[in-house]
């Protein structure tokens, strides 16, 4: 089997699909409808069968635990496809949330509501918080054991107060997506291919 270039989100509402499904339109990529659930239904074997249905890359897969503490469905879904070996993973998208667990992740950078990246984490709402470089959300318990070029986080996708709405473009979600693109070198790789 070839390999495939997926992009990881850690949300899986409504919300979440409508930005990603936008977001992956713009840019020419494609992502896993069938994956949008709060929380995940599909299993990572399932998952991996639809990434190879797909008609091209890059493609994004929505996970989501629900704030279930500890690993849940989204979890185990998520490390089965990050781990598997066909799949190439280019970044994550990681979502703050107000989880229950109080589960939390590192990550490479933040981006704001407003935009700006940070070295700061953020809250659901986009606002930067006290800690450097670390991200509170219900999916996010297994991402230190995944190998990913980058891992951004942002607040609740497709929200923020209004400012991630997709009637606007999805901007922080967007720009989470480019930020992933340039520091994974994907559209390097892909124009040397031509």
């Amino acid at each position: 089997m070839n390999t495939r270039s997926v992009i990881l989100v850690t949300d899986g509402d409504e919300y979440a699909l409508k930005a990603i499904e936008y977001v992956a339109g713009k840019i020419g990529g494609r992502c896993i409808s069938r994956s949008q659930g709060n929380p995940s239904v599909l299993t990572g074997e399932e998952l991996v069968y639809y990434i190879h249905q797909t008609p091209h890359d890059p493609i994004f897969v929505l996970f989501d635990d629900c704030g279930l503490k500890g690993e849940g469905s989204g979890e185990k879904a998520l490390k089965y496809v990050a781990n598997h070996k066909t799949i190439v993973v280019l970044g994550v998208i990681v979502v703050a949330s107000k989880s229950r667990g109080k589960e939390w992740t590192k990550v490479d950078v933040c981006i704001d509501k407003h935009g700006q990246l940070t070295s700061y984490g953020v809250d659901k709402e986009g606002i930067p918080d006290i800690e450097k470089q670390r991200i509170t959300g219900d999916t996010v318990y297994c991402l230190d054991e995944i190998v990913a070029p980058v891992k951004v986080g942002i607040g609740d996708i497709g929200k923020m107060g209004g400012k991630d709405d997709v009637k606007k473009g999805s901007p922080i979600t967007m720009k989470a997506v480019e930020l992933i693109l340039e520091r994974s070198q994907y559209r390097d790789r892909q124009s040397r291919k031509k």
